[in-house]
């Protein structure tokens, strides 16, 4: 495992603090996770923007940088211009959308909760967006329910990298540009790259992975071992057409 950069430690700690306090499930302790993954989703951000240009090949002056900082929609913009391929199986809009769960939290007092499901899932993505921006996993003793989440997480990632990779080998530059995941599973649908039977596999995966994500249903009945198989399946089935 990579050493921890300096730089990262700040965020790193505040997020191993917020998976931490869920170690001890209550309204209070869910609440203040909530709280402080979502303070180092915004920490990361702003940190991975203001390193060095040598390190990162960003160059923001100073002005600029104070300018972005002052507000998440700005820093969640600025992050998307700026982090080249970093962002690959993360959606900003799904960061935002538990960025505003969490002011709601923060600002409308303690006669609000938040089901653990959700700390859980931000979590996920807080995880998955400091090892995307620093090349570090965070490890920390979890409950054994959640690594299942974890799991299929990290190979959701990985499937959505696949996608893209395999889609910048067999078409011109100009077709890939920018191009979103959910666009990229049609194009290679639609160009034959993925038979009838791998698209409808991963249409249903993806619909278990947004539900999941949003809330719409209990992501522990929603993930099991053999839809993680299935997802692996799949990636093993693009990783030999590479």
């Amino acid at each position: 495992m990579m050493e921890r950069q300096p730089w990262s430690s700040g965020p790193g700690e505040i997020l191993e603090h917020g998976l931490s306090l869920l170690k001890n499930d209550s309204d209070v302790n869910r609440r203040l996770a909530m709280i402080s993954i979502d303070n180092s989703v915004e920490l990361m951000i702003k940190t991975f923007l203001g390193l060095p240009k040598r390190i990162t090949g960003i160059h923001l002056s100073r002005k600029e940088y104070d300018q972005i900082s002052e507000s998440f929609p700005c820093l969640i913009d600025a992050i998307e211009q700026y982090s080249g391929d970093k962002l690959k199986g993360i959606d900003l809009g799904e960061i935002e959308w538990f960025h505003r769960l969490r002011n709601q939290l923060y600002h409308q007092g303690n006669g609000l909760t938040v089901e653990r499901s959700k700390v859980e899932i931000y979590s996920e993505l807080a995880k998955l967006l400091f090892k995307n921006l620093f090349g570090i996993d965070i490890q920390i003793k979890e409950e054994k329910k959640s690594d299942i989440l974890g799991e299929f997480m990290t190979a959701w990632v990985k499937f959505e990298k696949l996608m893209i990779l395999f889609l910048e080998k067999r078409l011109q530059p100009e077709q890939t540009r920018k191009v979103m995941p959910y666009e990229a599973m049609n194009i290679l649908f639609k160009e034959g790259y993925i038979d009838d039977s791998t698209y409808g596999e991963i249409k249903i995966l993806r619909d278990i992975r947004n539900k999941a994500v949003h809330g719409v249903g209990d992501y522990n009945t929603l993930i099991n071992k053999q839809v993680i198989d299935k997802l692996n399946g799949v990636i093993a089935e693009l990783e030999k057409k590479l």
